[in-house]
């Protein structure tokens, strides 16, 4: 048997699968041979509700190239039957963490774990300059995983030591060829005012948290180009914070909710869309880490879990045991914090404030690739249909990053997701990965089983 597999795209792990599922895996190139999906639903996310039934679609040199019921394409096309399965496009996950090391593997195996489930776009939130030869990889297809957006390395309390140095640091990694800045807490008004004039001096967007002393509405009026978390949000809406600090306040603002006042949410979201922020909840620390309902011992039943090491699974673990050991830490108070933030995304979507999907993974109880699903479940109990959580990870990813990506439409990217239900009506379906088409090359249902156990059986032994 002939086999296709291109080995320049993949390394050490993926060589191993390579070893026993060469002959039995195809994997046809995107740059020499065309791929088509047969009597497939179409999700092309231009409409809710909209799906194109039993169509065909044709995708050749890594972009979409025909949809419809007959049409044309070569004889030696890799035909794969899509019958009874939906096609989606691929997902972007806006707030994702990859390794921060001089190594190369542990960052591939990462974005193995991502793209296996169908996250095709990713936007690394912890800088590194290793990430950089990552992303050049990538993008010259030495490497086959995601698309990768790249931060630099943190601005926070610590690394910038002062405003001149914050502003050196913004024109440093600028120069460095950084797609975004990353800010961390702990700037004071003085270093993100630095930060950030030079930022638009230099135009690089600046992405992330909200230092305390910063507070959400100067952030709003700064310009970001991305608030992650919700971060500063619930501390914005509290009345006076008085001399509280932020160890009192906690984690974007979990233990003040209560004193939060929800009439303030409209000038909240009508600030974010004027001056054009767009906002990536990451709810899912909330419904997971910080939630009451989500406890240790559920998480260790979780079968994901072997996809991680064993001293990660421990800290987090231990990370929220020390939260609800924490004597702030209140069962009802949490609880309202959790609607609260629900309460928030749902405001700001209604008002018109782009929402993109991110969930911060891997962070506590979120594995990379399974907790991007999680996010859009967690995205529709905040009052969002399955169809406006899928478009913060379609739609909206394309849109602000300004790709050819998040529609199925001819001439758009070949990132899609093949999978084995209806996500308008049921958006847990969207993790019934069948295959994904990643930059035009097919990963099959057993190419990706098999690239999950090898990571499995590295961690479980």
């Amino acid at each position: 048997m002939t086999c296709h597999y291109r080995y320049s795209a993949l390394t050490l792990l993926f060589l191993i699968i390579t070893v026993i599922t060469a002959c039995t895996q195809t994997l046809p190139d995107s740059h020499t041979r065309e791929i088509v999906i047969h009597s497939v639903n179409i999700v092309p996310m231009d409409a809710p509700d909209h799906i194109l039934s039993n169509q065909t679609i044709v995708i050749k040199d890594g972009k979409i190239a025909a949809i419809g019921n007959k049409p044309k394409y070569g004889k030696q096309a890799f035909v794969i039957d899509g019958a009874g399965q939906y096609l989606i496009p691929g997902l972007g996950e806006m707030h994702a963490h990859v390794p921060p090391t001089d190594d190369l593997e542990p960052m591939k195996e990462v974005l193995f774990l991502f793209a296996s489930h169908g996250i095709t776009t990713i936007r690394g939130m912890l800088g590194h300059p290793k990430h950089l030869e990552l992303r050049d990889k990538l993008r010259k297809g030495e490497l086959s995983g995601p698309t990768f957006f790249t931060t630099g390395p943190s601005f926070n309390g610590i690394s910038v030591t002062s405003p001149e140095a914050g502003a050196a640091m913004v024109r440093k990694q600028k120069q460095d060829g950084y797609d975004f800045l990353k800010l961390h807490p702990g700037l004071s008004r003085e270093k993100f005012d630095a930060i950030a004039r030079t930022a638009k001096e230099v135009k690089i967007p600046f992405v992330g948290h909200v230092s305390f002393g910063v507070g959400v509405w100067h952030a709003i009026e700064s310009g970001y180009s991305s608030i992650d978390h919700l971060d500063g949000f619930v501390e914005g809406l509290v009345p006076d914070l008085g001399p509280m600090t932020e160890q009192q306040t906690g984690l974007f603002g979990m233990f003040v909710a209560d004193k939060a006042d929800a009439s303030r949410i409209p000038r909240l979201a009508a600030g974010l869309k004027e001056h054009n922020i767009w906002i990536v909840p990451t709810q899912s620390l909330a419904d997971r880490w910080f939630s009451p309902a989500f406890t240790p011992e559920r998480f260790l039943q979780e079968p994901d879990i072997r996809y991680m090491k064993p001293e990660t699974i421990k800290q987090w673990t231990d990370s929220k045991k020390t939260l609800l050991e924490n004597p702030q830490y209140d069962t009802a108070k949490i609880n309202n914090f959790i609607k609260l933030r629900r309460n928030i995304i749902r405001q700001c979507h209604d008002a018109g404030v782009g929402l993109l999907l991110g969930c911060d993974a891997p962070q506590v109880f979120n594995v990379p690739g399974i907790s991007t699903h999680d996010e859009l479940l967690y995205i529709t109990r905040a009052g969002l249909s399955p169809y406006e959580a899928l478009k913060t990870g379609t739609v909206n990813v394309g849109e602000y990053l300004h790709t050819q990506t998040g529609r199925i439409v001819p001439g758009a990217v070949a990132d899609l997701v093949l999978i084995g239900g209806n996500p308008l009506k049921d958006i847990t379906q969207t993790r019934n990965v069948q295959g994904v088409v990643l930059h035009g090359q097919w990963w099959s249902k057993e190419y990706i089983q098999q690239g999950l156990k090898t990571i499995e059986e590295k961690y479980t032994k």
